[in-house]
């Protein structure tokens, strides 16, 4: 997570307080009626929702592999990649303008040129800890979540991306969307990107995420009654995921960072030893459960019989 070293301690969120506006907004926002319905059609969904997981062993062994190097670290997630079933044309690096280590790239093709984006920075400040939480956390698990997703054929492309240079000021994720082409814009339907997790269950940045991403979101939580409420950063600084909303694009971005944990971010505490494995695994099992059913979700409504243009 990219920090301005003058607004971390000026962060101001009641952790507490945002869990309990998430909880409400969930469990209130409709009738109770509809509730039930909503929570039905949830479980119903989420049951069609097919991926696969890795294995624990798998996942913990890629995160405790992690190097204090950024070039290094960019070199395991391609390899890791390749492992998952990501070759060829479909595995690729691209090159930033700056003296970083490049963006590294793996589409997984699907039925339709429409796409979403998933994507994590592989980089950390050099300075403080071993970046382990931010971001190894996130940029680890997109080769296990690759595996996930292709279990079988998706409607949608699905993009995973490591992005360099995320503590520079978001350059590779700016790099990368701002060269896609109009047409390639338009075609993503929504990036869901993940930084700094395991401190703890699964929070969202609810104030920065899109409506119907968001909703999504908490229906496969109460379906799969994996933990995930709101905790806004506004305050403490920015991800990724704001360099799309700079095109539109929808986007959510998926974190652990609480009022109690947030100081270990840029400092020397940021090491293995602050990772919650079982809440880190938790997530991870989350967001492949939330992307597949995306894939779904995110399907345009079949036509209706007699609905072509006269």
């Amino acid at each position: 997570m990219h920090c301005g070293c003058a607004t971390l301690g000026g962060m101001q969120f009641n952790a507490t307080t945002a869990r309990g506006r998430f909880l409400r907004c969930l469990l209130l926002r409709q009738p109770a009626g509809a509730l039930i319905v909503c929570v039905i059609c949830a479980v119903c969904a989420s049951a069609q929702a097919h991926f696969r997981l890795q294995t624990r062993q798998v996942v913990e062994g890629r995160l405790k592999a992690f190097s204090t190097k950024n070039s290094e670290r960019e070199a395991l997630i391609r390899k890791w990649f390749a492992e998952s079933g990501c070759k060829d044309a479909n595995l690729s690096e691209q090159a930033l303008d700056r003296k970083l280590p490049p963006n590294v790239i793996c589409v997984l093709p699907g039925e339709t040129q429409q796409a979403i984006v998933v994507g994590a920075h592989t980089d950390h400040v050099d300075s403080s800890g071993d970046g382990v939480v931010d971001n190894w956390t996130g940029a680890a698990l997109l080769p296990s979540l690759l595996y996930s997703l292709s279990a079988q054929p998706r409607h949608h492309t699905l993009v995973f991306v490591g992005f360099s240079g995320e503590e520079k000021g978001l350059v590779g994720s700016r790099y990368y969307v701002d060269h896609l082409t109009s047409e390639q814009r338009a075609h993503i339907e929504g990036m869901v990107n993940f930084d700094s997790l395991g401190l703890g269950p699964t929070e969202v940045w609810a104030s920065h995420a899109d409506k119907a991403l968001l909703d999504a979101l908490a229906s496969v939580a109460m379906a799969s009654r994996l933990p995930v409420t709101a905790v806004n950063v506004d305050n403490l600084g920015t991800a990724d995921s704001e360099s799309f909303a700079r095109y539109q694009i929808p986007r959510i971005t998926l974190h652990s960072v609480t009022q109690q944990t947030w100081s270990i971010l840029h400092s020397p505490f940021d090491k293995m030893a602050a990772i919650r494995m079982n809440d880190y695994y938790d997530s991870y099992k989350l967001i492949s459960e939330y992307l597949a059913y995306l894939d779904d979700a995110l399907k345009p409504p079949p036509a209706k019989p007699g609905s072509a243009a006269r």
